[in-house]
């Protein structure tokens, strides 16, 4: 195992509320952890810290080995090494597709512009939205942009991927188009931890599954040994809710 996040006893309150409660939890390179569990538990929460949208109040966070920075270029290079998609895309709705993936290539990683033209073509054209690159975001439907939301973060050539509910937002018709594109990145030894609901994608994809409520981490397995065989009262009380449906 090649340990890429390690989040050693981090805690994290909203004023009163304790969200994130002594959190250990490690993810190797070329892993996929899928977290779950109820509303309010602290699964995005957790999911924010890892690239410091939201800080925390005591314990350590390590990318590759070195700490998360506090602030300025550090950081901005910290984010590009960490590719998020979030459940409102957050496409800049003023730019075209193509320019959506292109920009932070050349800002941040100051790529040319053919160099990042073509980049951004290649992931347009892997995640299925190729020939919507002259549009812009509000031309397409939230599945086709959702997978641009994907391509822009990969574009980074990111050391991992962190997903926030990333199918939350979408119908029904629209989520298995964007499920299909992350259990690609999945095959293809993509690191990645993935805050869902989708139950599926955690029994199918995800390496391990790690079961949070009440802002600790109650319980964590493999996916079958998770769904087929819970340990914790939590969890099967979750499950039972979940699956009944």
């Amino acid at each position: 195992m090649d340990p890429l996040v390690v989040l050693d006893r981090v805690n994290k309150h909203f004023g009163e509320q304790h969200v994130l409660k002594d959190i250990s939890l490690t993810v190797s390179r070329g892993e996929v952890v899928v977290v779950i569990g109820p509303s309010g538990s602290g699964k995005s929460t957790l999911c924010r810290t890892i690239n410091r949208l939201e800080t925390i109040d005591s314990g350590s966070i390590t990318i590759d080995g070195r700490a998360l920075p506090a602030e300025g270029a550090a950081l901005a290079r910290l984010r590009a090494d960490v590719g998020m998609v979030f459940q409102s895309f957050n496409l800049f709705a003023h730019k075209t597709v193509l320019q959506n993936v292109t920009l932070g290539q050349t800002v941040v990683r100051r790529r040319s512009a053919a160099d990042a033209t073509r980049r951004a073509m290649e992931l347009l054209d892997r995640v299925g939205v190729a020939n919507q690159a002259g549009k812009m975001p509000a031309q397409l439907s939230g599945g086709q942009q959702q997978r641009v939301a994907i391509a822009r973060a990969l574009a980074m050539d990111p050391q991992v991927m962190l997903f926030d509910e990333p199918t939350s937002a979408l119908d029904p018709e629209m989520i298995a188009e964007v499920l299909d594109v992350m259990e690609g990145l999945a095959d293809d030894g993509m690191t990645m931890l993935v805050v869902t609901h989708e139950m599926g994608f955690a029994r199918k994809a995800a390496d391990r599954v790690v079961f949070m409520a009440d802002g600790e981490i109650v319980e964590e397995a493999a996916p079958d040994a998770f769904f087929d065989r819970p340990t914790s009262s939590r969890a099967k009380e979750f499950l039972s809710k979940v699956l009944a449906h």
